[in-house]
C-alpha cells in the first residue's frame, strides 16, 4: 500500500513539475502540495494533531492547475499580442525600408536626371561652339573666295550683272535695261521671223538665265551699231578664261552651241573664242543635238554652214559690228558667182560678199539686189556695212 501511495505521489509531483516548466506560476501550486505532503507524512510519522493535510496537498494540486491554466491563457495572449506587434512592427521596418529605398531612388534618378541635364548642356554649348566656329571659318572662307573671285574677275574684265528678261536665244536684257548680244553664236530667230528650233533656243536661255546673277566679259568690240552690248556671259568665274574644261562647264555662249541651240558664228574683231565654238559646233553637230537634228547645215547661218547654203561665217543676225566675217573658213565660203535675172530686173547674189563687190555699201529693200535672207537684222537694208 505504501508503494502505490509513493508511485501516485511521485506521478502527482511530476506532473506539477511539467506544470511549473510550462508555467512557472504552477510552481506555487507545488509548494503547497509539497507543504501538505510534508505534514501528512508528520502526521503519519508522529501523530501530530493535523489532520487536514491532505486538503492542504488537493489545495496545492488544484491551485497549480489554476495558475497553469491561467498563466497559459495569458501566456497566449500576450504571445499573439507579441506576434501581433511584431507583425506590426516588421511590417513598419518594411515600409520605412522602402521609403528609404524610394527616396535614395528618386534622389539617384534626381542626380543622373541632372547630370543628364548638365551634360545635355555642355553637349549643345560645344555644339553651338563648333557650329560657332564653323560659321566663322565659312564666312571667312566665303569672304577669301569672293575676295579672290572679284580680283579674279577685275583681272578678267567681268562684270556683275542680273538678266531681267530674254529678247531671243542669244539676245538679252540685264535688270537696268541694257540689251546685250551674246557674240560667237547665232541662234534661229524666234522674234519678228521664226526659223525651226529658234523658240527652243529662247526657251532654254530664258530658264537658264531669266532672274540670275551672271558675269558678262568682252572681247574686242563694245557693242555693235544697234548700241547693244555685244559680251560674253559666264555664269561662274572662270579661274583661267582660257582652260576649254572651265568655257565648257561655265560659258553660256558656249553652252548654246554645245547642246544644239546655237551654230558658232564668228565676227571680227571679236575671234577669241571662235576656234572653241567651232569645235564645241561640231561635236553637237556630230551627236545631232538641238538645231543640228534638221540636217547638217542646221536651222540657221553660222560658221559650219556649207559654201552653196550660207554666206561667210559671220553672219549672225545683226551680231556683230556689220563686218563680214574672217578666216579660211568663211573665206572658202565665198564664191565669184552672181547671177541676173533679166525676166523681171531683179539681181540675185548667193551672199552679202558677192552683193558687195557690186554694191559696197549694201542696198535698201526698193532696190532690185535687195533680198531678206541677206537682211539679217531685219532694218530693210541688206549688207551693209
Amino acid at each position: 500500500m505504501k508503494v502505490l501511495r509513493g508511485v501516485f505521489f511521485t506521478f502527482v509531483i511530476l506532473f506539477m513539475l511539467l506544470l511549473g516548466i510550462v508555467t512557472p506560476a504552477a510552481l506555487i501550486g507545488l509548494a503547497v502540495f509539497l507543504i501538505g505532503l510534508f505534514l501528512n507524512n508528520q502526521y503519519r510519522r508522529y501523530k501530530t494533531n493535523f489532520k487536514k493535510s491532505g486538503w492542504v496537498m488537493s489545495a496545492g494540486f488544484v491551485l497549480s492547475l489554476i495558475l497553469a491554466v491561467t498563466f497559459s491563457e495569458t501566456t497566449d495572449t500576450v504571445t499573439d499580442q507579441d506576434i501581433e506587434d511584431t507583425s506590426k512592427q516588421e511590417e513598419l521596418a518594411k515600409k520605412e525600408l522602402r521609403e528609404a529605398e524610394e527616396k535614395m531612388q528618386a534622389e539617384e534618378e534626381k542626380l543622373a536626371e541632372e547630370k543628364a541635364k548638365e551634360e545635355a548642356k555642355e553637349q549643345a554649348e560645344e555644339k553651338a561652339r563648333i557650329e560657332a566656329e564653323k560659321a566663322e571659318k565659312e564666312k571667312q572662307e566665303k569672304s577669301e573666295r569672293q575676295q579672290e573671285e572679284e580680283q579674279n574677275a577685275s583681272s578678267l574684265g567681268l562684270e556683275l550683272v542680273t538678266i531681267g528678261r530674254v529678247v531671243d536665244g542669244d539676245t538679252v536684257e540685264t535688270s537696268d535695261g541694257r540689251k546685250v548680244r551674246l557674240i560667237g553664236v547665232n541662234t534661229p530667230e524666234s522674234t519678228t521671223k521664226v526659223e525651226e528650233y529658234g523658240k527652243e533656243a529662247s526657251q532654254f536661255t530664258s530658264s537658264k538665265l531669266t532672274g540670275k546673277k551672271v558675269w558678262m566679259q568682252k572681247d574686242v568690240s563694245d557693242t555693235d551699231r544697234y548700241g547693244r552690248l555685244l559680251r560674253l556671259i559666264w555664269l561662274e568665274i572662270p579661274s583661267d578664261d582660257m582652260d576649254e574644261s572651265e568655257i565648257r562647264a561655265k560659258m553660256f555662249n558656249a553652252h548654246l552651241v554645245l547642246n544644239g541651240y546655237a551654230e558658232p558664228s564668228t565676227y571680227n574683231p571679236d575671234v577669241k573664242y571662235s576656234e572653241y565654238f567651232r569645235k564645241f559646233g561640231r561635236e553637237a553637230r556630230e551627236a545631232n543635238k538641238g538645231l543640228w537634228a534638221f540636217g547638217n547645215e542646221g536651222t540657221t547661218r553660222g560658221d559650219l554652214d556649207s559654201s552653196e547654203s550660207s554666206s561667210a561665217g559671220g553672219s549672225s543676225s545683226g551680231s556683230g559690228t556689220g563686218n563680214t566675217s574672217s578666216g579660211s573658213e568663211a573665206d572658202s565660203r565665198s564664191s565669184n558667182s552672181s547671177t541676173s535675172s533679166s525676166g523681171n530686173q531683179s539681181e540675185s547674189y548667193k551672199n552679202c560678199t558677192e552683193l558687195r563687190k557690186v554694191y559696197p555699201n549694201g542696198v535698201p529693200s526698193t532696190h532690185p539686189a535687195y533680198d531678206s535672207k541677206h537682211d539679217r537684222d531685219k532694218d530693210n537694208f541688206a549688207c551693209e556695212r
